[in-house]
């Protein structure tokens, strides 16, 4: 296509949402069909349309339906890209998943279960994942690779729209990078396809930069998302390098970035993973002072400079790629430091301090102590089991009534101030442990220890009381009947009746 086309199908995108977004704007205004602030993590000061993506949808289909009509038969560029109907096809299924959220609400597992639809739709359309890190990838992984990267381009744009102008100006500078690297490696339909919708979201800015009159609501964030995902994998279908999806990946990084960290922090904290928070970044700028525009500024010139290092990378890749990935990783450390997020700065101390490995020793312990306690044929094995694996836990001192023996020990620090802790195990059986304070070597596995004793002990015990009534006459025939009685996954012992026949 010559360059007055190209210049007529963005301006068309440009006007059509210039136009059309006041008018359904006003007509969701005048249905009460609005976003109302709560004052937590909604922060606009009055109700406002969430109506973006109508207009940007629209504004995006209309350039291909002229062409289509207009261009004489066999002759339209929309004839030569037989994956571009099933693909607008597959963003409108997006589309429509966002717009019924924004209206009516849908659950986690409707909306998964749309970008799903949609991201199948555009697989199998030719928008697939063919090759990663210079590896040829097979249909049967390239499918759910494409499937993870679609969905997680889509609802990345979805969880950073917490400002005005925020997702739509990432969208613009994003669809910007993607128009520039096509006109440079001369990919004509991705040129075609981008030029659609960065004259769209120019003519949304508009009317969504701050203060905003209407937002992009789930239909427009997902449907910029989807069809930036769509982008990255046809750009790197045509890359000759190595690292193919690394330029588009950094061109969506803030996005991207933004939803992994709320991954991995509402894993840390224990949190629903769908759960909403105010930990994302842009919340996190405005916690540190900045005011709206200017957290929303700091971010387009982060989005800026990604988007120069994804230029970079995708033209002189064999050159310099890996200094510019390198360069990149480094520049994200930096900022998510900046940010100061709590939960990773704990989760590091945690690594540092050694606690992980003492985890993982204490777990070892338990299941010892429990394989230990399980085979146990009399008081004096019961408590040898319970004080060496109450060394683990810098237990100081150790006292226990099991059933009618008395046990004690000591170290050598058994004058220390220290806490106790007393564990009944029914009838006059208990055991009291202390231990000093100060002191956190074992303190993080010490519960799940104290409740395995109180499941593994008390079966124990009553197996030991039938072996010591039923008297065998000599020592050996106790040990060999005290090893035939088990305690099964429920706690229950099994019958000792039986174990004394087979021992006779």
């Amino acid at each position: 296509m010559n360059l007055p086309w190209l210049a007529a199908i963005s301006a068309g995108s440009f006007l059509i949402t210039l136009l059309l977004t006041p008018l359904v704007r006003n007509a969701f205004l005048r249905s009460n069909l609005v976003d109302v602030p709560d004052g937590g993590r909604k922060l606009h000061a009055r109700a406002v349309p969430r109506i973006g993506g109508i207009p940007i949808a629209i504004a995006y289909v209309a350039p291909f339906s002229l062409l289509a009509l207009t261009s004489p038969p066999g002759t339209s560029p929309v004839h030569a890209m037989p994956f571009l109907v099933p693909l607008i096809l597959s963003a409108g299924i997006v589309f429509l998943t966002g717009l019924l959220d924004d209206i009516v609400g849908l659950l986690p597992g409707q909306k998964l279960a749309g970008q799903l639809l949609a991201a199948a739709g555009a697989y199998f359309s030719g928008v697939r994942i063919s090759s990663l890190a210079g590896y040829e990838v097979s249909g049967w992984f390239g499918f759910p690779l494409t499937l993870v990267w679609l969905v997680m381009c889509s609802n990345a744009f979805n969880l950073i729209d917490g400002l005005d102008g925020l997702a739509s100006g990432m969208g613009l500078f994003a669809t910007l990078t993607t128009l520039l690297a096509a006109l440079l490696h001369g990919n004509q339909e991705l040129v075609l396809l981008t030029l659609p919708l960065a004259g769209a979201l120019v003519g949304f800015l508009r009317y969504n930069f701050n203060p905003a009159s209407v937002f992009l609501g789930d239909s427009g964030s997902l449907l910029i998302g989807f069809l930036l995902g769509s982008y990255g994998v046809i750009w790197s279908q045509k890359s000759a390098t190595l690292l193919g999806m690394t330029a588009p990946l950094m061109a969506v990084a803030i996005p991207l970035l933004d939803v992994c960290l709320s991954v991995a922090r509402r894993w840390l904290r224990g949190q629903p993973i769908f759960s909403p928070d105010r930990g994302h970044i842009h919340h996190r700028l405005l916690e540190r002072g900045l005011p709206h525009r200017r957290a929303v500024l700091v971010l387009y010139s982060v989005c800026g400079f990604y988007a120069a290092l994804s230029l970079l990378q995708s033209v002189l890749s064999n050159q310099v790629g890996g200094l510019v990935i390198l360069l990149f990783c480094l520049a994200t450390w930096a900022g998510i430091q900046h940010l100061g997020y709590h939960e990773f700065d704990a989760a590091g101390r945690t690594l540092r301090s050694g606690d992980v490995q003492r985890l993982v020793q204490g777990q070892l312990t338990i299941q010892n102590f429990e394989r230990r306690m399980r085979q146990a044929a009399s008081l004096q094995e019961c408590w040898q089991i319970m004080l060496d694996s109450a060394q683990m836990f810098e237990v100081i001192r150790l006292q226990a009534r099991l059933l009618d023996e008395d046990f004690e020990s000591c170290g050598d620090d058994a004058g220390t101030p220290c806490w106790q802790l007393w564990i009944p195990l029914g009838g006059a059986s208990y055991i009291q442990l202390c231990c000093a304070f100060g002191r956190r070597h074992g303190s993080g596995i010490l519960i799940p220890w104290v409740e395995s004793v109180r499941a593994q002990v008390p079966p124990r015990l009553e197996a030991v009381g039938r072996f010591r009534s039923a008297a065998p006459t000599d020592i050996g025939s106790l040990v060999q009947l005290a090893r035939k009685v088990d305690v099964n996954q429920d706690g229950d012992l099994l019958p000792a009746e039986t174990a004394v026949k087979e021992a006779s």
